[in-house]
């Protein structure tokens, strides 16, 4: 028969086994925890990349696009042309991520809470495929930034093949604002850089500007034959102010646009001021608006 104090001393150090080991998992998973970044994103468009990329995110933009499912019960930050400081600064982010577009909006209040937020530049294609690539380094998404990466490769190869041996047509862009007039986007903004990549050929290029203030007598100098009006935010107030701007305004029907009817209207969420995850979508509209079959409605 087994001496009691034996067994006692066995199932005493049983139990002192399975404490420490389940002491050491629950201290694993409260420092694994605790090393799991708390993103907020403040714009739809970064929302779409971390979707993509499988993010967990902790705030997001208040916004009336439709949010992923996973993203739904999120805590909202407000517009994210001026999100709430003390939103973010309660949800304790380890990262803050705006877009450069955005950047002069963030003022002296973010810098008083301490919070500096990160600006990805998606004013091109070629910027979107960076940002992808290094957030997937940084948060270990590597190949699910590679797919998407992909994915528009693909994309651009096959506007790039639909263009070939034809003649690039001179394109407009202006983008309306609600309850303002609108401006001119060069070949440095996101959907200047879809003509480019559809091989059309923007009327208006710049070094430096995405966009700059419209010019009746340049416009019209230019003669575009396709105009493409990006409606960013409130698009049916965009829509209504662009259509009085081209009935009031005789230029436009000097156009060769106008003339043949090849005046396109581009609204969210498939098309944005800032490059986003409906890019390959967005950059085969374009593609077909500049190079339509022959025999099709333009």
């Amino acid at each position: 028969m087994q001496n009691p104090r034996k067994i006692g001393l066995w199932s005493l150090t049983v139990l002192l086994i399975v404490g420490i080991i389940g002491g050491g998992f629950a201290w694993q998973q409260h420092q694994q925890k605790r090393r799991q970044p708390r993103i907020v994103a403040t714009t739809y468009a970064v929302v779409q990349i971390a979707d993509k990329l499988n993010l967990t995110l902790v705030g997001v933009p208040t916004t009336a696009n439709t949010l992923p499912q996973r993203y739904q019960h999120v805590a909202k930050v407000g517009n994210p042309m001026n999100p709430s400081v003390e939103k973010i600064t309660a949800l304790k982010p380890t990262a803050v991520y705006s877009v450069t577009t955005l950047r002069d909006q963030f003022g002296k209040a973010f810098k008083a809470q301490h919070v500096t937020p990160h600006f990805l530049d998606l004013t091109s294609v070629a910027h979107l495929e960076q940002t992808l690539t290094q957030l997937g380094n940084r948060y270990h998404r590597q190949s699910a930034a590679a797919k998407q990466v992909r994915h528009i490769q693909t994309a651009k190869k096959v506007a790039r093949d639909r263009a070939q041996h034809q003649t690039a047509p001179r394109v407009l862009v202006i983008m309306g604002l609600p309850g303002a007039n609108y401006m001119v986007a060069t070949n440095r903004a996101y959907v200047g850089d879809l003509v480019r990549l559809a091989g059309g050929t923007n009327v208006f290029t710049s070094k430096t500007q995405e966009y700059m203030q419209p010019n009746d007598e340049a416009i019209q100098k230019a003669n575009p034959q396709v105009i493409l009006r990006l409606e960013h935010a409130m698009p049916k107030m965009v829509t209504s102010q662009f259509n009085q701007e081209f009935k009031d305004n005789a230029m436009w029907a000097t156009t060769d646009a106008v003339k043949h009817h090849r005046v396109y209207d581009l609204q969210e969420p498939i098309f944005d001021a800032t490059a986003n995850m409906r890019v390959t979508t967005a950059l085969d509209q374009v593609s077909h608006w500049l190079y339509p079959k022959k025999g099709a409605a333009a």
